[in-house]
């Protein structure tokens, strides 16, 4: 059963680096695209478009503190896979919303050159879900 609770631990990383990897693949490009026109257009390429490539790289970071706490833990095998494995994916699904929001706010700032602050703040709501999925998983575990 012990074992059980340490693939939890593990699932969480894996799970949540996995959307991450999707996340930036999905931001990444729409980010070279909308360097792409620019330089087409010989206007100037907005390096800020890195931001929305980059950011769902932070629910690795999450799924790592998570896996950290969960490894510390006494909480019982079956719940500490539970919460592995269900906070995983919330922070997957979580990445792959910020990636996509990050592909959209990529095209709509390369093209005009405006709304970066709103933008982001979008990113960042998809982020949210991802924090809120680590910090009451840590507090669950207690």
């Amino acid at each position: 059963m012990e074992f059980l609770g340490q693939f939890g631990c593990a699932i969480v990383m894996g799970i949540a680096a996995l959307g991450s990897a999707i996340g930036i693949m999905i931001s990444g490009q729409a980010a070279i695209g909308s360097w792409k026109r620019c330089y087409m257009a010989n206007k100037p390429a907005p390096f800020i478009l890195t931001v929305f490539a980059g950011a769902p790289l932070t629910q690795t970071i999450y799924g790592f503190l998570l896996m950290q706490t969960m490894m510390g833990s006494s909480a019982a095998p079956g719940f500490k896979f539970g919460v592995g494995l269900m906070s995983g994916i919330a922070m997957c699904a979580s990445a792959i919303a910020q990636g996509k929001a990050g592909a959209s706010g990529s095209d709509a700032l390369g093209e005009t050159g405006k709304g970066f602050s709103q933008y982001i703040m979008v990113v960042g709501l998809c982020e949210t879900v991802a924090l809120f999925a680590m910090v009451f998983s840590m507090v669950a575990l207690g």
